[in-house]
């Protein structure tokens, strides 16, 4: 029968050893003490309270960079597939608000409420993980600016995901506007939509393009730090909502309804160009220099200065 060793013991956190007769080290293994409950309890406490408590600007910084690096990796397929997709998607802000518009009439009360309907296509996008340029004003920027590197990737991105979206948004109108599969009247308000957005000045449309271009790369830093899809989806049609009740000019979101307009003989496809350029360089402008650089330098501009306060 097998008699326990009775020595000499040394002690481990893990394990005990002794030296047999022969001189040879063997080694048991001690039984693991499972913690207090009370012990248990405080640390589940804890980490509720941690995924509970507003993060940090550190924080967001930190997903943010994360979500650049991922991005930034893709293979060119990958973006590119994704960023004609979101800009399909991109197309349900167009045809919510032109359904509630052809439904209940033109009236100033009508596009109202349409309005409501207008974050629809940012919050499948942006909770579906599709390629939307206005996000991409941030990510990959935000990741260039705190490790002095990515110019030519982010520069890649961009020059893969805005084609795409603009393809994306061409090939929504097409299916809206020529297979019969809406009624006359969306149809048309959807091409009334078009009209009214590219029927501006251009100064016009590169200053209305800075405040979108604001407001969207501020949804994707407001996301990034968001717990939950719930507080999410609340967070972008919040700031969406705002997009749309002024009909801000969105490289994207507003491209479906001017294709809509041209592909009816309504609007030149060079003034669909023209405008583009204007919001593309706008949304870029509001994107970059002021949500990026200003929540750069709040991170990182406090770490230069040696503050330690949490932000």
């Amino acid at each position: 029968m097998f008699r326990f060793p009775q020595g000499p013991w040394v002690a481990s956190n893990d394990c005990a050893n002794y030296t047999n007769s022969t001189g040879a080290n063997v080694q048991f293994r001690k039984p693991r003490k499972n913690p207090p409950p009370e012990v248990v309890a405080e640390a589940a406490v804890e980490a509720t309270q941690r995924q509970l408590d507003r993060p940090t600007a550190d924080e967001i910084y930190e997903q943010v960079s994360r979500n650049a690096r991922h991005e930034l990796d893709r293979p060119a397929i990958a973006l590119a597939i994704s960023g004609v997709a979101g800009g399909i998607t991109m197309g349900l802000t167009a045809l919510s608000v032109s359904i509630v518009v052809g439904t209940l009439g033109p009236s100033t009360t009508s596009r109202f409420i349409a309005q409501i309907f207008y974050p629809m296509g940012f919050i499948a996008v942006i909770l579906g993980r599709a390629q939307l340029f206005t996000e991409n004003t941030l990510y990959p920027v935000a990741l260039m600016l705190a490790e002095r590197r990515h110019l030519w990737t982010t520069l890649r991105l961009w020059a893969i995901v805005l084609p795409s979206n603009v393809l994306g948004a061409f090939l929504f109108a097409l299916l809206a506007v020529r297979t019969g599969g809406l009624r006359p009247e969306y149809v048309n308000a959807m091409v009334v939509f078009g009209k009214e957005a590219s029927n501006v000045n251009d100064s016009h449309v590169f200053w209305s393009a800075v405040i979108a271009g604001w407001i969207i790369a501020l949804v994707a830093w407001l996301v990034s730090g968001s717990h939950s899809i719930t507080g999410s989806v609340m967070l972008i049609w919040l700031l969406a909502f705002i997009v749309g009740l002024d009909r801000i000019a969105h490289c994207v979101a507003s491209s479906g309804e001017i294709f809509a307009a041209v592909l009816q003989h309504q609007v030149a496809t060079s003034r669909y160009f023209e405008w583009l350029l204007f919001a593309v360089l706008g949304n870029i402008t509001g994107g970059v220099m002021i949500v990026t650089l200003l929540e750069y330098g709040q991170v990182k501009g406090g770490e230069q200065e040696g503050h330690g306060f949490p932000r």
